[in-house]
């Protein structure tokens, strides 16, 4: 398992809620969480063969910006 982080635009519960069907219901994440808190709104997966692109995309599909984490 790897764990994945990504800065977002993902700000408050609403819009985790609006990511959380995506997320969900994707196929190798085993667990997901956003740092609402974090200045960067930090997107941690735990992936069990996600990629990170895929994570991307999925965040995008419900309109929000995502980027890797160095």
């Amino acid at each position: 398992m790897k764990k994945l982080q990504f800065k977002t635009n993902i700000n408050c519960s609403g819009c985790v809620s609006r990511v959380k069907p995506g997320l969900d219901n994707a196929a190798g994440i085993r667990e997901w969480n956003v740092d609402i808190d974090n200045p960067d709104k930090i997107l941690t997966v735990q992936s069990n063969g996600i990629t990170a692109d895929q994570i991307i995309a999925i965040v995008q599909s419900k309109g929000f910006k995502a980027e890797t984490l160095d």
